[in-house]
């Protein structure tokens, strides 16, 4: 039985493309002692998986002729430890592949949730990305007002809606009149700001009249710089990312550091969801309350098939997405 999946052709010296991936078909892998086999479900496609291409990071640099590395929800089809049994569903350090092997202590066994898309987004890394960066990193008090880029994308739609629920005034930015428009009739926030329409610094600064007092950065460069003028002291900058700067050769960083940060006594701090794993089982306590009291409405974008992944994540770079970009590989189990 084979095995479809894709590897990095050629590593991207500028925007990414999808001559710099491959589809390959190989041997469906059979599982060793204590491994299971799974069938991937659903593929999170997230911007870190381009900067991945970069270097090393919090994780190894992905070469050429890698399998390209995901993180999925997957079924256990065949199990050769006593952790897990077939029709298991799990959560796995993956690659874009059909089928993989994995050691089973290496692989997270997941509660029964319908639909299984909603532990990649609102239960699964955005979500808990959102609740940990806002509320450990950000430490937003009632009355303050939060602003958040990439809002319409699968973590910032999140962290407005925690902000709102906590008693916040949320200020997102986005690109184009539409996706604001979704931002603040959808997502409930109090005002959004259109990044394409020009030098934002004017219109942020009115739709946020008191100052800035946690400001989500998920972004990074121009956006990141103006943002930090608007400050108030004591403020808390959340780095949860930098999509700006990963599609390109020439990087820019905010060129008022580290003067603002010290005339201000910012805090400026950057952080990865798994920092906080121990507080996970909080973290989705607090979001199904959320969202059963329709205070967080979840959003999807998902993409069909496997062979459409490269084409998912060079759009997502691109910001075509609304909400959490997941590519499905195979149904829900009946």
């Amino acid at each position: 039985m084979t095995n479809r999946q894709i590897t990095v052709a050629a590593l991207p010296q500028g925007a990414l493309g999808p001559e710099h991936f491959e589809m390959q078909d190989a041997p469906r892998p059979e599982p060793k002692d204590g491994e299971v086999l799974l069938r991937t479900i659903l593929m999170s496609i997230d911007a870190a998986n381009r900067s991945w291409m970069q270097g090393a990071t919090y994780r190894d640099a992905v070469k050429a002729g890698d399998p390209m590395p995901t993180y999925a929800i997957c079924e256990v089809i065949n199990s050769r430890s006593p952790r897990l049994s077939p029709g298991d569903i799990v959560a796995a350090e993956s690659v874009w592949a059909d089928h993989v092997t994995r050691p089973a202590h290496k692989v997270q066994k997941l509660p029964k949730v319908q639909p299984l898309s909603h532990l990649l987004s609102v239960y699964g890394i955005a979500g808990k990305t959102a609740f940990h960066g806002l509320l450990s990193v950000g430490q937003p008090l009632a009355g303050e007002t939060i602003v958040v880029s990439a809002a319409a994308g699968s973590v910032g739609g999140y962290v407005g809606q925690i902000g709102k629920a906590l008693g916040c005034r949320v200020v997102g930015i986005a690109g184009g009149p539409e996706k604001c428009a979704y931002v603040t009739d959808e997502l409930g926030f109090d005002a959004c700001v259109d990044y394409r329409a020009g030098n934002i610094f004017k219109p942020l600064r009115a739709a946020c009249p008191d100052g800035v007092d946690v400001y989500f950065d998920n972004v990074g460069g121009d956006i990141l710089e103006t943002t930090l003028a608007l400050m108030n002291e004591r403020g808390r900058v959340v780095c949860c990312g930098a999509i700006s700067q990963y599609d390109t050769t020439t990087p820019t960083g905010p060129r008022n550091l580290p003067g603002v940060i010290v005339v201000k006594r910012l805090r400026m701090e950057g952080f990865i969801v798994m920092d906080f794993a121990h507080n996970d089982a909080k973290a989705t306590r607090a979001l199904q309350r959320w969202v059963a009291s329709g205070q967080i409405k979840v959003t999807e974008d998902i993409v069909d098939g496997l062979e459409n992944a490269p084409a998912a994540l060079i759009g997502l770079l691109s910001g075509d997405n609304r909400g959490k970009r997941m590519v499905r590989v195979g149904a829900d189990p009946t």
